[in-house]
């Protein structure tokens, strides 16, 4: 894939966006400009590593890799079409060279921030099958599509307001999975005054209902117990 086929338009990398989501763009431009700084300031300060992208260090941040990717199949032949949404720097590409050094793969990531963008680009550039975008959404449909701690970030934003936001992503990621999408949130337990403010906590059944009931899911699987307090949805379409 030749990233530079992905024209530019309203949004950073993105063609216009237009239709029935043009209102969900307008209403959480404001949010995602938020996220986009948030995150800038975390590469400035510590690099394409896993504190650069909020994650305290790599075998916590490849766990997560780990949940996300049980949403794949990786026993055929078959080139692994997946999209990657808020890639970062493209870590999860290091981990599947190491993990799954044979797969085939057509991967494309985006992420908010064009500083990630440009990152990711630097270090994957010349790599057959893999191209970024800066964006809010995914310009194409892939097999699969995994999003990792994009929706734990709130910072000050309402909490009715940031799940209408997540609600919004996990419909994009919807409509642009054939197979299936996955996602991980931190959870919502009795006592969290050791995680940092303006995280997102939530319970799985509140996303597990809106998946089945508005997005009309096929199958939802939940993964907890692997470690750190936060679950993953295997979302299959």
């Amino acid at each position: 894939m030749d990233v530079t086929a992905i024209e530019p338009g309203g949004r950073k990398g993105l063609p216009p966006h237009t239709g029935p989501g043009a209102e969900r763009e307008d209403a959480f431009a404001d949010l995602r400009e938020t996220v986009d700084a948030y995150y800038s300031r975390r590469l400035a300060r510590f690099g394409p590593t896993p504190l650069g992208v909020d994650w305290s260090c790599v075998p916590t941040q490849e766990m997560r890799f780990v949940q996300l990717l049980k949403l794949c199949d990786f026993s055929t032949s078959r080139k692994l079409v997946l999209n990657d949404l808020g890639c970062g720097y493209g870590a999860l590409l290091a981990y599947l060279g190491w993990r799954h050094p044979g797969v085939a793969l057509d991967y494309l990531g985006v992420d908010l921030s064009a500083a990630m963008i440009a990152q990711a680009k630097r270090l994957w550039r010349g790599q057959a099958g893999i191209a970024f975008a800066t964006g809010s959404e995914c310009p194409r449909v892939a097999d699969y599509s995994v999003a990792s701690g994009i929706f734990n970030v709130a910072l000050d934003a309402p909490r009715e307001r940031w799940e209408a936001y997540v609600g919004s992503v996990l419909s994009h990621l919807r409509a642009t999975s054939r197979i299936g999408f996955a996602v991980n949130f931190v959870a919502a337990e009795p006592s969290t005054g050791s995680l940092k403010p303006g995280l997102y906590r939530t319970c799985p059944d509140r996303w597990i209902s809106y998946c089945e009931s508005e997005l009309g899911a096929g199958r939802v699987e939940l993964v907890t117990a692997y470690g750190m307090r936060e679950f993953t949805l295997l979302v299959s379409v």
